[in-house]
């Protein structure tokens, strides 16, 4: 199936991790399955998670406002507690915490509402089932968790059979009642894909929305890449999304204070989608359902930053190739004009190299200051360096400052070896 137009110009995604963890602020499931907690700590927030102050209408103004395009929402992580209703039940926030509602539905209704794109994140993992832990896919030398695989010799193949019973259902019941426009799986490393029974899965939600997106973490039946927490030196293949977080955390730890500057945003943000890929930005909200006010400053920079410089960053496509320009770029969709990404204080000037195209004209994009130009060098076919004014000061971005570079038609560059 050919992939949902509306992704690749999307740019910006948010992604949420909400649920029982951020009550004590320790990390999401992860935090008994290395034994950071224990488990019975860990499962003692399910009695003070209340989702008091949730307001998914403002988190989809924010959203929103900050030109995100959709939102992903942890419906279920690896502790199995579901944020919405299920009829496939072991843990919901409905019945087994004080919060006594589904989370998920007014998301959803609320994400629409915004013309936003709604993506349901489901962990494949569940370390909370009784049935999970029934079959194995450890490497050697790897340390098996109790929470996850079965001891050697007491493998039960009809309770991992259940287990994909439940799993099928909750996964049916998402797509059925909320028709996401795409599905962010997880988790997927514990089992092997004929364990997972992935292309069964993948059939049954296509069959339940065709237009439906599915992440690598589907295995052979995913759409789209996800590196965490760093740009790639090289674009993945096809259409791909970074996910990052906006401290070094992904749900809510109120000791995490190191947080990404607006400028560092700024700057993952720029990279990415100069290669083509787009940002998946991570808030952790409160366990009363509020954003902390450190990540919606740092949601509301960013947006700010792109509200100023969104010729260059929807309707765009990955620009140029790295060694042409030093910084990222992007490209128009009519591949006619080049945005230049300049995150440093351009000295006298800035240069483009292998461009055979003529310039038309350059400008500031925000202040709409236009910049002389001029080439220099070139023989024959090998093309001479674009050299274009450095901005003055006033028309500087405090973050990073964008050149919209008009060509006198489709870009053409050279890539060759210059003349022998």
């Amino acid at each position: 199936m050919p992939m949902q137009p509306w992704f690749s110009d999307a740019k910006l995604g948010i992604f949420i991790h909400y649920g029982i963890y951020a009550v004590d602020g320790w990390a999401e499931s992860w935090s008994f399955y290395t034994g950071e907690v224990t488990h019975e700590q860990y499962m003692k927030q399910l009695d003070r998670f209340t989702a008091s102050h949730y307001d998914p209408a403002a988190w989809a103004e924010l959203f929103a406002r900050v030109g995100a395009k959709y939102a992903v929402l942890t419906t279920k992580h690896h502790d199995g507690v579901t944020l919405w209703d299920t009829g496939h039940r072991n843990l919901d926030v409905v019945r087994d915490t004080p919060a006594g509602r589904d989370l998920v539905t007014g998301f959803v209704d609320a994400l629409r509402e915004r013309d936003l794109k709604v993506g349901l994140y489901y962990s494949h993992s569940d370390w909370n089932h009784p049935d999970y832990p029934s079959v194995r896919h450890v490497g050697p030398g790897e340390p098996a968790s109790p929470f996850s695989h079965a001891e050697p010799g007491k493998e039960d193949p009809a309770a991992w059979e259940r287990y994909l019973a439940y799993r099928d259902g909750q996964v049916g019941e998402l797509v059925d009642r909320f028709r996401p426009d795409l599905l962010w799986f997880d988790g997927e490393w514990e089992r092997t894909e004929e364990q997972w029974r992935m292309r069964e899965l993948a059939e049954l939600i296509l069959a339940g929305n065709p237009d439906a997106i599915l992440n690598a973490r589907m295995l052979s039946h995913g759409d789209y890449a996800t590196p965490e927490q760093g740009v790639p030196l090289q674009a993945p293949d096809g259409p791909w999304e970074l996910c990052l977080t906006i401290n070094d955390s992904w749900s809510y730890r109120p000791t995490d204070h190191d947080y990404k500057s607006v400028r560092r945003l700024v700057r993952y943000f720029t990279e990415t989608i100069g290669m083509g890929g787009n940002l998946l930005l991570d808030v952790g909200p409160m366990e009363d359902g509020t954003i902390p006010a450190e990540q919606v400053e740092r949601l509301e920079g960013l947006g700010a930053w792109i509200s100023r410089h969104a010729d260059a960053v929807y309707g765009t496509v990955a620009g140029l190739p790295p060694g042409h320009h030093y910084g990222p770029s992007t490209l128009s969709a009519d591949r006619r004009t080049l945005y230049l990404t300049c995150f440093d204080v351009p000295r006298e000037a800035v240069s483009i190299r292998g461009l055979r195209n003529a310039v038309r004209r350059v400008s500031v994009l925000g202040t709409g200051a236009e910049l002389g130009h001029h080439v220099t060098g070139g023989l024959d076919a090998v093309p001479g360096v674009t050299w274009i004014d450095a901005p003055a000061a006033a028309d500087l971005d405090e973050y990073a400052t964008v050149l919209a570079v008009e060509l006198d038609g489709e870009l053409d560059l050279y890539r060759g070896t210059g003349r022998d």
